[in-house]
């Protein structure tokens, strides 16, 4: 789990600021972020920044981005995205090494794993029906 190998405590305040440029990352997810632009939004140096995120999180930004990006292309491609939309939707370039890295990370490349998960859920609307309460489905 990430945040857990390794972790050293680091100030209140670096951390505080270092949470500001892991949101900032997260919500810019999809775009080409600089490592230096990550660093602007902690108020830090571009190795201080990749050291105090690594130290604080766990993994480097790279790494963090990388990660959300698979789990939203996850989330999309059990939706019934085509892999090729989801690629590019989660801000991937080359469909290539999006299959490469998706492969390597999850164990099937992107089109099986979609096949596999949408075997399970037959229907992309019974996904929403997971988070949805009953009360809400069923209702008067």
């Amino acid at each position: 789990m990430p945040g857990s190998r390794g972790a050293r405590i680091v100030e209140a305040e670096v951390f505080r600021r270092l949470v500001r440029a892991r949101d900032f990352l997260a919500h810019a997810y999809a775009e080409p972020v600089l490592l230096q632009q990550a660093a602007g939004e902690a108020g830090m140096s571009p190795f201080h920044f990749l050291r105090s995120f690594s130290r604080a999180f766990g993994e480097t930004p790279h790494a963090f981005v990388q990660r959300l990006r698979l789990e939203r292309a996850k989330d999309r491609l059990a939706r019934g995205a085509s892999v090729t939309e989801v690629c590019f939707d989660v801000g991937y370039a080359s469909l290539g090494s999006f299959s490469t890295l998706f492969a390597r990370r999850v164990g099937l490349p992107p089109s099986q794993w979609q096949r596999t998960v949408r075997r399970q859920v037959a229907v992309p609307q019974a996904l929403a029906r997971l988070y949805i309460p009953c009360c809400y489905l069923y209702g008067p």
